[in-house]
Protein backbone atom coordinates (compact mmCIF):
# COMPACT_ATOMS: atom_id res chain seq x y z
CA UNK A 1 0.00 0.00 0.00
CA UNK A 2 2.69 2.73 0.77
CA UNK A 3 5.07 1.54 -1.93
CA UNK A 4 3.96 5.09 -3.59
CA UNK A 5 4.05 6.91 -0.75
CA UNK A 6 7.67 5.53 -0.01
CA UNK A 7 8.70 6.57 -3.46
CA UNK A 8 7.92 10.19 -3.23
CA UNK A 9 8.83 10.71 0.43
CA UNK A 10 12.15 9.60 -1.33
CA UNK A 11 12.46 11.61 -3.74
CA UNK A 12 11.59 14.57 -1.45
CA UNK A 13 14.56 13.45 0.99
CA UNK A 14 16.81 12.95 -1.87
CA UNK A 15 16.33 16.94 -2.82
CA UNK A 16 17.26 17.91 0.56
CA UNK A 17 20.26 15.85 0.44
CA UNK A 18 21.45 17.41 -2.28
CA UNK A 19 21.62 20.82 -0.35
CA UNK A 20 24.91 21.06 1.31
CA UNK A 21 23.46 23.72 3.91
CA UNK A 22 19.80 24.02 4.66
CA UNK A 23 18.04 26.90 4.94
CA UNK A 24 14.23 28.02 6.05
CA UNK A 25 13.27 28.26 2.00
CA UNK A 26 15.01 24.31 1.62
CA UNK A 27 12.52 23.09 4.29
CA UNK A 28 9.53 25.03 2.87
CA UNK A 29 9.92 23.96 -0.36
CA UNK A 30 10.46 20.33 1.11
CA UNK A 31 7.27 20.54 3.10
CA UNK A 32 4.96 22.34 0.10
CA UNK A 33 6.10 18.86 -1.03
CA UNK A 34 5.43 16.97 1.44
CA UNK A 35 1.91 18.32 1.82
CA UNK A 36 0.96 17.17 -1.87
CA UNK A 37 2.54 13.67 -1.30
CA UNK A 38 -0.02 13.77 1.74
CA UNK A 39 -2.97 14.93 0.25
CA UNK A 40 -2.16 12.81 -2.78
CA UNK A 41 -2.40 9.56 -0.66
CA UNK A 42 -6.19 11.07 0.89
CA UNK A 43 -4.66 11.89 4.15
CA UNK A 44 -7.26 14.29 5.84
CA UNK A 45 -6.23 17.64 5.12
CA UNK A 46 -6.65 18.85 8.60
CA UNK A 47 -4.15 16.25 9.66
CA UNK A 48 -1.96 17.12 6.73
CA UNK A 49 -1.87 20.58 7.78
CA UNK A 50 -1.17 19.55 11.59
CA UNK A 51 1.63 17.36 10.41
CA UNK A 52 3.42 19.90 7.74
CA UNK A 53 3.48 22.62 10.83
CA UNK A 54 4.54 20.22 12.96
CA UNK A 55 7.77 18.86 10.83
CA UNK A 56 8.47 22.26 10.14
CA UNK A 57 8.48 23.75 13.25
CA UNK A 58 11.59 21.36 14.63
CA UNK A 59 13.22 21.46 11.05
CA UNK A 60 13.74 25.19 11.26
CA UNK A 61 15.20 24.61 14.84
CA UNK A 62 18.89 26.01 15.15
CA UNK A 63 19.94 22.39 15.78
CA UNK A 64 18.85 20.95 12.65
CA UNK A 65 20.40 24.01 10.35
CA UNK A 66 23.56 24.23 11.92
CA UNK A 67 23.72 20.20 11.79
CA UNK A 68 26.70 18.47 9.50
CA UNK A 69 23.70 16.17 8.20
CA UNK A 70 20.74 18.40 7.91
CA UNK A 71 19.08 16.11 5.87
CA UNK A 72 19.08 13.42 7.66
CA UNK A 73 17.60 15.31 10.67
CA UNK A 74 14.49 16.46 8.73
CA UNK A 75 14.24 12.52 8.07
CA UNK A 76 14.53 11.66 11.68
CA UNK A 77 11.99 14.55 12.35
CA UNK A 78 9.73 13.36 9.97
CA UNK A 79 9.88 9.87 11.05
CA UNK A 80 9.00 10.85 14.19
CA UNK A 81 5.90 12.78 13.64
CA UNK A 82 4.74 9.97 11.33
CA UNK A 83 4.76 7.75 14.55
CA UNK A 84 3.42 10.43 16.69
CA UNK A 85 0.69 11.10 14.00
CA UNK A 86 -0.35 7.02 13.97
CA UNK A 87 -0.42 6.82 17.84
CA UNK A 88 2.85 5.81 18.58
CA UNK A 89 2.74 6.27 22.71
CA UNK A 90 -0.22 4.64 22.84
CA UNK A 91 -1.09 1.46 24.86
CA UNK A 92 -2.86 -0.62 21.63
CA UNK A 93 -2.68 -3.84 23.76
CA UNK A 94 -6.15 -5.70 23.65
CA UNK A 95 -7.52 -5.41 27.54
CA UNK A 96 -8.28 -8.63 28.54
CA UNK A 97 -8.04 -8.31 32.15
CA UNK A 98 -12.14 -9.20 32.94
CA UNK A 99 -13.49 -12.30 34.67
CA UNK A 100 -13.44 -14.73 31.67
CA UNK A 101 -15.37 -15.18 29.20
CA UNK A 102 -14.53 -11.89 27.85
CA UNK A 103 -16.09 -10.42 25.05
CA UNK A 104 -14.86 -8.67 22.15
CA UNK A 105 -17.28 -7.27 20.06
CA UNK A 106 -16.17 -6.69 15.64
CA UNK A 107 -18.15 -4.33 14.40
CA UNK A 108 -17.77 -2.53 10.69
CA UNK A 109 -19.70 -1.83 7.19
CA UNK A 110 -19.95 -5.20 5.41
CA UNK A 111 -17.19 -5.81 3.38
CA UNK A 112 -14.69 -4.49 5.45
CA UNK A 113 -13.64 -8.29 6.01
CA UNK A 114 -14.95 -8.57 9.53
CA UNK A 115 -15.86 -11.98 9.43
CA UNK A 116 -11.97 -13.14 8.34
CA UNK A 117 -11.03 -11.00 10.96
CA UNK A 118 -12.59 -12.81 13.54
CA UNK A 119 -11.02 -15.90 12.08
CA UNK A 120 -7.70 -14.25 12.31
CA UNK A 121 -8.17 -12.46 15.69
CA UNK A 122 -8.79 -15.95 17.12
CA UNK A 123 -5.83 -17.75 15.93
CA UNK A 124 -3.59 -14.88 17.11
CA UNK A 125 -5.37 -15.58 20.56
CA UNK A 126 -4.85 -18.73 20.33
CA UNK A 127 -1.25 -18.61 19.97
CA UNK A 128 -1.58 -16.59 23.45
CA UNK A 129 -2.31 -19.55 24.95
CA UNK A 130 -5.89 -18.06 25.07
CA UNK A 131 -9.06 -20.67 24.42
CA UNK A 132 -11.75 -18.44 22.38
CA UNK A 133 -15.41 -18.89 20.75
CA UNK A 134 -15.98 -17.20 17.76
CA UNK A 135 -19.82 -16.09 17.91
CA UNK A 136 -21.59 -15.62 14.43
CA UNK A 137 -24.07 -12.54 15.21
CA UNK A 138 -24.60 -11.57 11.61
CA UNK A 139 -27.99 -13.21 11.45
CA UNK A 140 -28.64 -11.22 7.44
CA UNK A 141 -26.23 -12.82 5.77
CA UNK A 142 -25.85 -16.65 6.07
CA UNK A 143 -23.22 -16.56 3.96
CA UNK A 144 -21.25 -14.98 7.43
CA UNK A 145 -22.42 -17.65 9.60
CA UNK A 146 -21.36 -20.42 7.24
CA UNK A 147 -17.75 -18.97 6.70
CA UNK A 148 -17.33 -18.33 10.15
CA UNK A 149 -18.11 -21.88 10.78
CA UNK A 150 -15.87 -22.93 8.05
CA UNK A 151 -13.05 -20.82 9.47
CA UNK A 152 -13.14 -22.34 12.91
CA UNK A 153 -13.00 -25.92 11.44
CA UNK A 154 -9.91 -24.97 9.43
CA UNK A 155 -8.53 -23.49 12.34
CA UNK A 156 -9.39 -25.68 14.88
CA UNK A 157 -11.25 -22.95 16.90
CA UNK A 158 -14.76 -23.66 18.47
CA UNK A 159 -17.84 -21.96 17.28
CA UNK A 160 -21.51 -21.48 18.49
CA UNK A 161 -23.76 -22.74 16.66
CA UNK A 162 -25.96 -20.24 15.25
CA UNK A 163 -29.17 -19.96 13.17
CA UNK A 164 -30.12 -17.53 10.71
CA UNK A 165 -33.73 -16.78 12.46
CA UNK A 166 -32.33 -15.87 15.95
CA UNK A 167 -32.20 -12.78 17.50
CA UNK A 168 -28.81 -11.49 17.78
CA UNK A 169 -28.73 -10.46 21.38
CA UNK A 170 -29.94 -13.47 22.60
CA UNK A 171 -26.92 -15.49 20.18
CA UNK A 172 -24.04 -13.60 22.12
CA UNK A 173 -26.22 -13.84 25.58
CA UNK A 174 -26.42 -17.67 25.03
CA UNK A 175 -22.66 -18.00 23.51
CA UNK A 176 -21.35 -15.87 26.99
CA UNK A 177 -23.44 -19.02 28.91
CA UNK A 178 -21.42 -21.75 26.47
CA UNK A 179 -18.53 -19.93 26.92
CA UNK A 180 -18.69 -20.30 30.61
CA UNK A 181 -20.01 -24.07 30.60
CA UNK A 182 -17.38 -25.70 28.19
CA UNK A 183 -14.14 -23.18 29.44
CA UNK A 184 -13.63 -20.67 26.95
CA UNK A 185 -12.27 -17.52 28.38
CA UNK A 186 -12.34 -15.22 25.14
CA UNK A 187 -15.31 -14.21 23.31
CA UNK A 188 -15.28 -13.03 19.38
CA UNK A 189 -18.79 -11.19 18.50
CA UNK A 190 -19.00 -11.21 14.71
CA UNK A 191 -21.61 -8.62 14.53
CA UNK A 192 -23.80 -7.57 11.35
CA UNK A 193 -22.38 -4.90 8.61
CA UNK A 194 -24.60 -2.85 6.29
CA UNK A 195 -23.61 -1.01 3.00
CA UNK A 196 -24.23 1.73 4.65
CA UNK A 197 -25.08 3.14 8.29
CA UNK A 198 -28.22 3.33 9.24
CA UNK A 199 -30.65 3.77 12.41
CA UNK A 200 -31.20 -0.06 12.92
CA UNK A 201 -27.98 -1.05 12.40
CA UNK A 202 -26.93 1.03 15.74
CA UNK A 203 -29.33 0.08 17.95
CA UNK A 204 -28.68 -3.63 16.98
CA UNK A 205 -24.77 -3.06 18.04
CA UNK A 206 -26.15 -0.77 20.90
CA UNK A 207 -28.11 -3.39 22.41
CA UNK A 208 -25.34 -6.13 22.37
CA UNK A 209 -22.96 -3.36 23.55
CA UNK A 210 -25.49 -3.55 26.33
CA UNK A 211 -26.50 -6.66 27.33
CA UNK A 212 -22.27 -7.82 26.84
CA UNK A 213 -20.18 -5.19 27.92
CA UNK A 214 -17.54 -6.02 25.83
CA UNK A 215 -14.15 -5.48 26.53
CA UNK A 216 -13.31 -3.94 23.80
CA UNK A 217 -15.03 -2.90 20.72
CA UNK A 218 -12.82 -3.17 17.74
CA UNK A 219 -13.89 -1.44 14.20
CA UNK A 220 -12.87 -2.90 11.22
CA UNK A 221 -12.01 -0.71 8.45
CA UNK A 222 -11.19 -1.10 5.35
CA UNK A 223 -8.12 0.62 4.45
CA UNK A 224 -8.70 0.83 0.56
CA UNK A 225 -11.50 3.25 1.35
CA UNK A 226 -9.15 6.23 2.62
CA UNK A 227 -11.06 8.85 4.28
CA UNK A 228 -14.14 7.80 4.27
CA UNK A 229 -13.14 4.77 6.59
CA UNK A 230 -12.01 7.69 8.87
CA UNK A 231 -15.82 9.21 8.48
CA UNK A 232 -17.77 5.71 9.40
CA UNK A 233 -15.30 5.41 12.23
CA UNK A 234 -16.16 8.50 13.80
CA UNK A 235 -20.28 7.70 13.27
CA UNK A 236 -19.52 4.07 14.69
CA UNK A 237 -17.89 5.70 17.81
CA UNK A 238 -20.04 8.18 18.52
CA UNK A 239 -22.87 4.98 19.24
CA UNK A 240 -20.87 2.69 20.38
CA UNK A 241 -17.41 4.33 21.93
CA UNK A 242 -15.16 2.12 20.37
CA UNK A 243 -11.73 1.34 22.17
CA UNK A 244 -9.60 0.45 18.86
CA UNK A 245 -9.30 -0.11 15.16
CA UNK A 246 -8.66 -2.86 12.76
CA UNK A 247 -7.17 -2.02 9.06
CA UNK A 248 -7.84 -4.18 6.42
CA UNK A 249 -6.26 -4.70 3.18
CA UNK A 250 -3.18 -3.07 4.00
CA UNK A 251 -1.48 -4.91 1.58
CA UNK A 252 -3.78 -3.75 -1.37
CA UNK A 253 -2.85 -0.88 -3.52
CA UNK A 254 -4.50 2.02 -2.33
CA UNK A 255 -3.06 5.39 -1.11
CA UNK A 256 -2.60 4.96 2.56
CA UNK A 257 -4.70 7.62 3.63
CA UNK A 258 -6.74 5.77 6.37
CA UNK A 259 -4.06 4.46 8.01
CA UNK A 260 -2.06 8.11 8.22
CA UNK A 261 -5.58 9.74 9.37
CA UNK A 262 -7.72 7.56 11.75
CA UNK A 263 -5.58 8.16 14.72
CA UNK A 264 -5.61 11.41 14.13
CA UNK A 265 -9.12 12.25 13.30
CA UNK A 266 -10.58 9.86 15.67
CA UNK A 267 -8.51 9.51 18.54
CA UNK A 268 -9.08 5.32 18.87
CA UNK A 269 -5.61 3.53 18.13
CA UNK A 270 -5.17 1.05 15.68
CA UNK A 271 -4.29 -2.53 17.21
CA UNK A 272 -4.22 -4.39 14.27
CA UNK A 273 -3.60 -4.34 10.28
CA UNK A 274 -4.41 -7.22 8.09
CA UNK A 275 -1.54 -7.88 5.23
CA UNK A 276 -3.02 -10.69 3.50
CA UNK A 277 -5.91 -13.17 2.96
CA UNK A 278 -3.79 -15.81 4.70
CA UNK A 279 -5.41 -16.56 8.34
CA UNK A 280 -1.77 -15.61 9.96
CA UNK A 281 -1.56 -12.30 8.95
CA UNK A 282 -2.83 -10.20 10.87
CA UNK A 283 -0.40 -8.24 12.82
CA UNK A 284 -0.23 -6.11 15.81
CA UNK A 285 0.24 -2.16 14.45
CA UNK A 286 3.35 -0.60 16.09
CA UNK A 287 2.96 2.57 14.56
CA UNK A 288 6.93 3.32 14.84
CA UNK A 289 7.51 0.29 12.85
CA UNK A 290 5.29 1.54 9.88
CA UNK A 291 6.51 4.70 9.87
CA UNK A 292 10.13 3.73 9.06
CA UNK A 293 8.71 0.77 6.81
CA UNK A 294 6.72 4.06 5.07
CA UNK A 295 9.75 5.82 4.82
CA UNK A 296 11.90 2.89 3.04
CA UNK A 297 13.79 2.14 6.42
CA UNK A 298 12.68 -1.62 7.01
CA UNK A 299 11.19 -2.92 10.01
CA UNK A 300 13.80 -5.18 11.79
CA UNK A 301 11.88 -5.94 14.81
CA UNK A 302 8.78 -7.18 12.80
CA UNK A 303 10.80 -9.43 10.73
CA UNK A 304 12.29 -11.06 13.72
CA UNK A 305 8.41 -11.49 15.11
CA UNK A 306 7.78 -13.02 12.13
CA UNK A 307 10.35 -15.42 12.16
CA UNK A 308 9.82 -16.68 15.88
CA UNK A 309 6.24 -16.94 15.25
CA UNK A 310 6.62 -19.17 11.58
CA UNK A 311 9.51 -21.21 12.33
CA UNK A 312 9.19 -23.91 15.34
CA UNK A 313 12.34 -24.23 17.62
CA UNK A 314 11.89 -27.89 17.58
CA UNK A 315 12.01 -28.07 13.78
CA UNK A 316 14.98 -25.54 13.73
CA UNK A 317 16.72 -27.30 16.12
CA UNK A 318 16.50 -30.23 14.58
CA UNK A 319 17.33 -28.69 11.53
CA UNK A 320 20.30 -27.78 13.31
CA UNK A 321 20.92 -30.99 14.29
CA UNK A 322 21.03 -32.72 10.64
CA UNK A 323 23.10 -29.83 9.25
CA UNK A 324 25.38 -31.09 11.95
CA UNK A 325 25.21 -34.65 10.89
CA UNK A 326 25.13 -34.54 7.04
CA UNK A 327 26.28 -31.43 6.31
CA UNK A 328 24.57 -27.85 4.25
CA UNK A 329 23.25 -30.28 1.24
CA UNK A 330 20.48 -29.22 -1.31
CA UNK A 331 18.08 -30.91 0.79
CA UNK A 332 18.47 -29.10 3.99
CA UNK A 333 18.71 -25.75 1.38
CA UNK A 334 15.21 -26.99 0.42
CA UNK A 335 14.35 -27.50 4.26
CA UNK A 336 15.35 -24.05 4.78
CA UNK A 337 13.39 -22.85 1.46
CA UNK A 338 9.66 -24.05 2.96
CA UNK A 339 10.96 -22.32 6.56
CA UNK A 340 10.91 -18.77 4.77
CA UNK A 341 7.88 -19.45 3.02
CA UNK A 342 6.05 -20.23 6.13
CA UNK A 343 7.03 -16.47 6.78
CA UNK A 344 4.92 -14.38 3.82
CA UNK A 345 5.90 -14.25 0.76
CA UNK A 346 9.81 -12.52 0.04
CA UNK A 347 8.32 -9.54 -1.35
CA UNK A 348 6.63 -8.91 2.01
CA UNK A 349 10.14 -9.92 4.29
CA UNK A 350 12.27 -7.88 1.81
CA UNK A 351 10.70 -4.41 2.76
CA UNK A 352 11.30 -5.07 6.42
CA UNK A 353 15.54 -5.49 5.86
CA UNK A 354 16.63 -1.84 5.04
CA UNK A 355 17.71 -0.79 1.57
CA UNK A 356 16.95 -4.53 0.42
CA UNK A 357 13.44 -3.42 -0.78
CA UNK A 358 15.22 -0.57 -2.78
CA UNK A 359 18.09 -2.89 -4.07
CA UNK A 360 15.35 -5.25 -5.61
CA UNK A 361 13.91 -2.53 -7.40
CA UNK A 362 16.89 -1.42 -9.01
CA UNK A 363 17.16 -5.01 -9.37
CA UNK A 364 14.24 -5.65 -11.84
CA UNK A 365 10.81 -5.77 -10.08
CA UNK A 366 9.66 -6.96 -5.90
CA UNK A 367 8.30 -10.22 -7.64
CA UNK A 368 11.52 -11.50 -8.59
CA UNK A 369 12.68 -13.65 -5.09
CA UNK A 370 9.23 -15.32 -5.17
CA UNK A 371 9.49 -16.38 -8.51
CA UNK A 372 13.06 -17.74 -8.22
CA UNK A 373 12.16 -19.33 -4.98
CA UNK A 374 10.01 -21.44 -7.02
CA UNK A 375 11.77 -22.18 -9.58
CA UNK A 376 15.14 -23.41 -6.77
CA UNK A 377 12.05 -25.22 -5.17
CA UNK A 378 11.03 -26.86 -8.69
CA UNK A 379 14.84 -27.50 -9.63
CA UNK A 380 15.53 -29.41 -6.15
CA UNK A 381 12.66 -31.35 -6.08
CA UNK A 382 13.50 -32.82 -9.60
CA UNK A 383 16.60 -34.75 -8.35
CA UNK A 384 17.36 -37.67 -6.83
CA UNK A 385 17.67 -38.25 -2.86
CA UNK A 386 21.37 -39.19 -3.78
CA UNK A 387 21.64 -35.98 -5.94
CA UNK A 388 20.47 -33.23 -3.10
CA UNK A 389 22.69 -35.01 -0.49
CA UNK A 390 25.63 -35.16 -2.98
CA UNK A 391 25.55 -32.18 -5.53
CA UNK A 392 28.99 -33.01 -6.94
CA UNK A 393 27.43 -36.41 -8.77
CA UNK A 394 24.62 -34.15 -10.87
CA UNK A 395 27.10 -34.76 -14.28
CA UNK A 396 26.16 -33.08 -17.58
CA UNK A 397 23.18 -36.02 -18.53
CA UNK A 398 21.64 -35.64 -14.68
CA UNK A 399 21.47 -31.90 -15.29
CA UNK A 400 20.06 -32.20 -18.35
CA UNK A 401 17.32 -34.35 -16.74
CA UNK A 402 16.68 -32.12 -14.19
CA UNK A 403 16.33 -29.05 -16.60
CA UNK A 404 13.78 -31.12 -18.08
CA UNK A 405 11.74 -32.76 -14.86
CA UNK A 406 11.24 -29.33 -13.37
CA UNK A 407 10.17 -27.19 -16.53
CA UNK A 408 13.49 -25.18 -16.35
CA UNK A 409 17.13 -24.73 -18.25
CA UNK A 410 20.33 -26.32 -18.07
CA UNK A 411 21.65 -22.73 -17.12
CA UNK A 412 19.38 -22.00 -14.65
CA UNK A 413 20.37 -25.41 -12.87
CA UNK A 414 23.97 -24.40 -13.56
CA UNK A 415 23.56 -21.51 -11.74
CA UNK A 416 21.96 -22.90 -8.80
CA UNK A 417 24.76 -25.65 -8.46
CA UNK A 418 26.94 -22.84 -8.21
CA UNK A 419 25.24 -20.60 -6.25
CA UNK A 420 24.97 -23.30 -3.62
CA UNK A 421 28.64 -24.57 -3.59
CA UNK A 422 29.49 -21.23 -2.64
CA UNK A 423 26.86 -20.96 0.00
CA UNK A 424 27.90 -24.54 0.94
CA UNK A 425 31.57 -23.13 1.36
CA UNK A 426 30.47 -20.46 4.27
CA UNK A 427 28.76 -22.92 5.87
CA UNK A 428 31.62 -25.00 6.10
CA UNK A 429 33.36 -21.39 7.68
CA UNK A 430 30.61 -20.85 9.75
CA UNK A 431 31.05 -24.62 11.09
CA UNK A 432 34.62 -24.56 11.63
CA UNK A 433 33.57 -21.57 14.49
CA UNK A 434 31.71 -24.33 16.37
CA UNK A 435 28.30 -24.47 17.81
CA UNK A 436 28.52 -20.56 18.48
CA UNK A 437 28.86 -20.16 14.71
CA UNK A 438 26.39 -22.29 13.29
CA UNK A 439 23.64 -21.14 16.02
CA UNK A 440 24.40 -18.10 14.75
CA UNK A 441 23.70 -18.72 11.49
CA UNK A 442 20.36 -20.65 12.50
CA UNK A 443 18.76 -17.43 14.45
CA UNK A 444 20.58 -18.51 18.18
CA UNK A 445 19.38 -21.84 18.08
CA UNK A 446 15.52 -21.48 16.79
CA UNK A 447 14.58 -18.44 14.49
CA UNK A 448 16.52 -17.48 11.93
CA UNK A 449 17.69 -19.00 8.31
CA UNK A 450 21.59 -19.51 7.18
CA UNK A 451 21.31 -17.63 3.66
Amino acid sequence: MFDNLTDKFDAVFKKLSGKGRLTESHVDEAMREVRLVLLEADVNFKVVKDFVAAVRERAVGTDVLKSLTPAQQVIKIVRDELGRLMGEGDNAELDLAAQPPVPIMLCGLQGAGKTTTCGKLALQLRRDKRDPLLVPADIYRPAAIEQLKTLGRQLGVAVFDTQPGDDPVSICEQAREFARLHGHDTLILDTAGRLHIDSELMDELGRINDALQPREILFVADAMTGQDAVNVVKSFDEKLDITGVVLTKLDGDARGGAALSVRAVTGKPIKFVGMGEKMDALEVFHPDRMAQRILGMGDVLSLIEKAEAAIDKDDAARMEKKMRKEGFTLETFRDQLQMVKKMGSMESLLKMIPGAGKAMKKAGGMQLPDKELKRIEAIIGSMTPAERNNHKMINGSRRLRIAKGSGTRIQDVNQLLKRFTEAQKMMKKMQKMGPKGLKGLMGGGGNGLPF
